[in-house]
């Protein structure tokens, strides 16, 4: 297999679930290949750069297999290498949104009691 098209390799490299998923994510400009935005019919070739966003990560992958078949998880990582920078970058989002995870009380929704005790001290005539 020398090409396959952009949409089938996102879909069997586990990216979106489904076709459809990765053709609405390449139309919308979530998806470059080689910098450039492109169609879901573009057809890829191994080396090719692929810059994926979505709501939670960014990932850029080089393609180091081509497939148009979905599989299991462990042969859908083969088909692809993410970048050092991209790990990077991805790992310190991660550990800056794990540290400012907030646990203070105010984050916490009160229960029955507690609610009862604000409504009593906000409605207190002082």
């Amino acid at each position: 297999m020398e090409k396959v098209r952009l949409d089938q390799w996102l879909w069997a490299a586990r990216f979106y679930k489904t076709r459809s998923l990765s053709k609405t994510a390449i139309n919308s400009g979530k998806v470059k290949v080689n910098g450039k935005s492109c169609k879901p019919s573009k057809e890829i070739v191994i080396s090719d750069e692929v810059l994926i966003r979505a709501k939670h990560f960014q990932k850029t992958v080089i393609v180091s297999f081509l497939s148009n078949i979905r599989q299991n998880a462990t042969i859908a990582s083969k088909l692809y290498v993410e970048t050092e920078e991209s790990i990077d970058t991805r790992l310190r989002e991660q550990a800056l949104k794990k540290s400012s995870f907030d646990l203070s009380v105010n984050s916490v929704k009160p229960n029955k009691k507690q609610r009862r005790q604000l409504d009593s001290f906000l409605n207190s005539n002082f």
